[in-house]
């Protein structure tokens, strides 16, 4: 309208002149307050960008927080799952456990019994054992007493046989030597050649077992002949015949 107005005094006739009131200037004078309208829009638009400032950051600082929340939940579900798969293992450990504890009671109870069988048992054993235990004191006091009478007559027999050794000695020229080994006796015998009286021949008696055995001979006699000899030796234990029998075949023997 202002515009409007502009061209339409432009437009006026040109015989008015310059010092003539015109019909523009006799209008009232209106004011539409455009450069109060600029101030109020700018002031709108500083509020209304310092609002969306505001909002936008707002909402920023929303979105962090609720990103950090998300990831403290997260953390906190982590932790929660890992408490429950710590916990889900901890009860297949405890279950685990109660059904060892389960199986061993159960072998210690069959370990009870069987001990308490051996214990019955030993005790019957020991019983047993403690009245063999004295019959066999009643035995050993029987052949102590025993072997104390034959003691005393081996005694009174050795006290005999003294001067019957002396006597086959002297008589077959018999010396008699160990020969390093236990119970074995070497039986020496000389004066068994008149061409020389030295010559030695001889035997080893063993004794180690109740029936005796010549371990070995020197000249080599038959072995059918000293078995013979030997054999009577076992049955009568009379030493006295066998020497002279052992003196008879090694003088015998060929050298």
């Amino acid at each position: 309208m202002f515009e409007l107005s502009a061209s339409t005094s432009a437009m006026r006739p040109s015989s008015l002149t310059a010092d003539a009131p015109s019909m523009a200037d006799s209008l009232p004078s209106i004011n539409f307050g455009f450069d109060d309208l600029r101030d109020r829009m700018a002031r709108f638009t500083e509020r209304f960008d310092t609002f969306i400032a505001k909002g936008r950051k707002q909402v920023l600082e929303e979105r962090n927080r609720f990103r950090i929340n998300v990831a403290e939940l997260q953390d906190d579900q982590r932790l929660k799952t890992r408490e429950i798969e710590n916990l889900a293992n901890r009860c297949a450990s405890h279950a685990q456990t109660i059904d060892k504890e389960a199986a061993e009671t159960a072998e210690l109870h069959v370990a009870i019994a069987s001990i308490t069988q051996q214990r019955d048992a030993r005790a019957q054993h020991r019983d047993r054992t403690r009245t063999e235990i004295a019959a066999i004191r009643k035995q050993i006091a029987q052949r102590v007493s025993a072997q104390q009478h034959y003691a005393k007559a081996i005694d009174e027999q050795a006290h005999l046989n003294v001067p019957e050794l002396d006597f086959w000695q002297t008589y077959l020229c018999l010396r008699i030597e160990g020969t390093g080994t236990v119970d074995r006796l070497r039986f020496v015998f000389t004066h068994v050649d008149e061409k020389d009286w030295e010559k030695e021949v001889c035997f080893d008696l063993d004794t180690e077992k109740k029936d005796y055995r010549v371990a070995s001979v020197k000249p080599k006699v038959d072995a059918e002949q000293i078995g013979r000899c030997v054999e009577r030796l076992n049955d009568n234990r009379d030493l006295g015949p066998f020497l002279k029998r052992m003196r008879e075949l090694l003088t015998a023997a060929p050298n």
